[in-house]
């Protein structure tokens, strides 16, 4: 049996969704082991002067959780 711990965190991006979603990944990737699988809950952007400020993605990932022993 394996079980999984799901976490949330948010990329931002001054580039596109798309590239925002791949710095959160691989931020995360280098303090959490074994990343499984992402899921992206909620895409945004801010906007400033009437333009796209910055790509904003929330993503959803998890990992197998391995106890301590």
């Amino acid at each position: 049996m394996s079980v999984y711990v799901v976490n949330e965190i948010v990329g931002t991006s001054e580039k596109s969704w798309e590239d925002a979603a791949r710095q959160a990944i691989e931020t995360a990737a280098k303090s959490v082991r074994d990343i499984r699988v992402a899921e992206v809950v909620k895409q945004d952007v801010t906007i400033e002067h009437g333009e796209i400020e910055l790509y904003r993605v929330r993503l959803n990932f998890s990992f197998k959780y391995i106890p301590e022993n």
